[in-house]
């Protein structure tokens, strides 16, 4: 309005308009248009006051509208708004108007249309959040550079952890290779003891590894992420569905790390990038005067962190929950590795919580099974004790307690098993385990006799020993010592012993 009424100020000393685009006011076609309407309007006459700013608006207004001309979408308003209104895009308006309702003009003309529509729009307001000391903080994760894996060699996108706190502007950064779980709260855990101190509530974004289901009322939190909550005795705020704008702090801060840390710098592997982004933060984020604040936030959080909660005298022990079933062979998976479970388990869909340093799996809230956390893939934790009876059996009976419960019997039936055990063909344990199982039925006195002629008769073998008990022979002698030392004179041998067999024989034709 001050550039119209200096025009007309002009304009009543006689300035022509030329003079007017010479002295940068008003272009030439422009200024004889407002020349007509102050003629019209009686503008120009020196000796009536000046116009106040209203009538000239309203005036320009009512020109404009009354010289425009009519769009060619002006039939089809209606439908415009109200696919509007709906939130439909410009291209899909154009295309439908096309298709349905013989519209032939440009896609411009809808652009034009839909901008006048947002411009009728009341204006969006907003109220930036002011927080007290220790009241809260912010966090959210951002793309990061990309590095080498150390796993693959290959290239591999890095994530920016960024925790910022409401009052101070202080934060706390870190980059990692992704966005799990344990990595959300062990992130959690490390900025926590990098301020050595708790905010009363941390305000998030609807993560996966933090928010199962976002929800504007109702969000329902990560069971694991809910624990760490408890542990550190902070409250968890997400923000609502599609809203970042309430957690602009610390979305401010991650382009603020990528606009000044990131750029310009170079960086070896992840331990090199976190390292210069510690120093970083403590040199250049944090000793900055902040845009907001105007203050330093090292200095600000020196006030700050009196006020906030300070950290538990135990850091509670954060773990992931998992879903896992029970495999048929009596183990659970997770990241590869397998744990037992007890057998009867067997089918049954569990919970798996991961720590650090040990897995546990429960039935509802019963606890099933507890091992310590396996380190490589493929890995098998097993408790014998989960396994079925059999099984249990089979591996506790092993080769050092056959030898153990066949010296118990006798030393023909510790022989017997020692030599049974030493086959370097074929693996004999569980013959051996058979073999001992014979007690049961016969006594150790039997087999101990039994094992002794099936040694007389050098047939090693599970079936001779049970067929000596079956057919009661283990109750016969054993053949004499002056036998035993010349074994070919027994007649029940059938065989000659060395000698007769290379003599010469005189009467054999030759």
């Amino acid at each position: 309005m001050f550039q119209y009424r200096q025009v007309l100020v002009r304009l009543r000393q006689g300035d022509s308009d030329r003079d007017i685009k010479r002295a940068r006011l008003m272009g030439r076609p422009k200024a004889a248009e407002l020349r007509a309407l102050a003629i019209e309007r009686g503008w120009l006459d020196a000796a009536a006051p000046l116009p106040e700013d209203v009538e000239i608006a309203a005036a320009l207004g009512a020109h404009r509208r009354a010289t425009s001309t009519i769009s060619g979408l002006e039939p089809h308003r209606a439908i415009v708004e109200r696919w509007f209104a709906q939130g439909v895009s410009g291209v899909a308006i154009h295309g439908v108007l096309k298709r349905e309702h013989g519209f032939a003009g440009s896609y411009s003309a809808v652009r034009r249309m839909l901008a006048g529509l947002r411009a009728e729009l009341p204006p969006e307001a907003t109220v930036p959040l002011v927080f007290a000391p220790g009241a809260a903080g912010q966090v959210d994760f951002g793309a990061g550079p990309l590095l080498l894996d150390p796993a693959t060699g290959e290239p591999r996108r890095t994530w920016c952890f960024v925790m910022t706190l409401a009052f101070s502007r202080h934060q706390y950064l870190e980059f990692v290779w992704d966005q799990s779980v344990p990595t959300w709260l062990g992130c959690h855990r490390r900025a926590f003891e990098w301020f050595a101190a708790v905010p009363e509530r941390l305000i998030i974004d609807n993560p996966k590894c933090a928010i199962t289901r976002a929800c504007i009322h109702d969000p329902l939190v990560q069971r694991a992420y809910a624990e760490c909550a408890e542990g550190y005795g902070f409250r968890i705020d997400p923000c609502p569905p599609a809203d970042p704008q309430k957690k602009g702090i610390v979305e401010s801060g991650v382009k603020y790390v990528k606009g000044n840390f990131l750029p310009t710098r170079g960086f070896r592997d992840l331990a090199d990038l976190n390292a210069q982004g510690r120093a970083w933060v403590l040199q250049e984020a944090g000793t900055r005067i902040h845009g907001s604040t105007r203050e330093r936030p090292l200095e600000r959080f020196e006030l700050e962190r009196p006020l906030m909660q300070s950290l538990p005298a135990i850091a509670p022990d954060l773990g992931s929950w998992h879903g896992v079933t029970v495999h048929r062979d009596c183990h659970v998976q997770h990241e590869r590795i397998l744990y037992s479970v007890p057998f009867t388990l067997v089918g049954k869909r569990l919970w798996l919580r991961a720590t650090d340093g040990s897995v546990s799996i429960f039935e509802d809230y019963r606890l099933a099974a507890s091992h310590p956390r396996g380190r490589k893939p493929g890995q098998r934790l097993t408790v014998t004790a989960h396994l079925p009876p059999e099984a249990q059996a089979f591996f506790l009976q092993d080769r050092a307690w056959c030898a153990k419960q066949a010296a118990a019997v006798g030393p023909a039936c510790a022989e017997f098993i020692s030599r049974l055990l030493a086959d370097r063909i074929v693996e004999r344990l569980r013959a051996a385990q058979g073999l001992l199982r014979l007690a049961k039925s016969y006594g150790r006195e039997r087999l101990e006799a039994a094992c002794a002629r099936a040694l007389y008769h050098s047939t090693l073998q599970y079936r001779s020993v049970k067929n000596i008990l079956v057919g009661g022979h283990d109750a016969l002698p054993l053949p004499s010592v002056s036998e035993l030392a010349s074994p070919y004179a027994s007649a029940a041998r059938f065989a000659r012993d060395a000698q007769s067999l290379f003599d010469t024989d005189d009467h054999l034709p030759h």
